[in-house]
């Protein structure tokens, strides 16, 4: 009889890290995770998960918990559908958290299911970041080509029109092949 292996972090927590992956933003140049989205993924509260950050912020510098400007906060609310103030949604601006910062709340929030939704969040942050440095080398790639690509046709075009004005000259005069005879 074979064993049966232990399901994995994903599967006990049946949230699939491609599902983490669409959650995560590029703000300021820096990929973060929205507090909301954050505290949804651990069951809690969002304002329980900003107490008790709150309680430890010198555990979250500022590159690895940020507040969103009012400007960022506006994009956000019309990008990704946060309820406005006025129809019932949040009161204050949002917080977002860099990878640090995730990994920083499993120390703060002592659930298990914080720790292991940590583990599952991290790695789609490395998950990212190896899609992010293939598509780089990729995008060389394609710039070589492009790069060759305009080369070559730049050619092809001075080709074309020296054809053209070669077809525009009249036909020189042919003399005939063979003998004259008697003149």
């Amino acid at each position: 009889m074979s064993r049966k292996s232990p399901p994995s972090v994903a599967e006990r927590l049946s949230v699939p890290v491609e599902l983490i992956e669409r959650r995560i933003y590029l703000i300021r140049g820096q990929k973060v995770m929205l507090d909301s989205e954050l505290a949804g993924l651990y069951q809690v509260p969002t304002f329980r998960l900003n107490e008790a950050v709150k309680r430890n912020l010198n555990r979250f510098p500022e590159d690895f918990m940020f507040q969103l400007s009012p400007e960022e906060t506006e994009a956000l609310t019309s990008q990704i559908a946060i309820s406005k103030r006025g129809r019932g949604g949040r009161r204050t601006r949002p917080y977002v958290f860099t990878e640090h910062g995730v990994a920083m709340l499993s120390s703060v929030l002592n659930s298990e299911r914080a720790i292991q939704m940590n583990i599952l969040i991290i790695r789609a942050f490395v998950k990212m970041r190896e899609l992010l440095a293939r598509h780089k080398d990729l995008a060389v790639r394609v710039e070589k080509l492009e790069s060759a690509q305009k080369k070559h046709g730049s050619i092809i075009a001075v080709l074309v029109e020296e054809i053209d004005e070669m077809k525009r000259l009249p036909e020189p005069h042919k003399r005939r092949i063979g003998f004259k005879i008697g003149q």
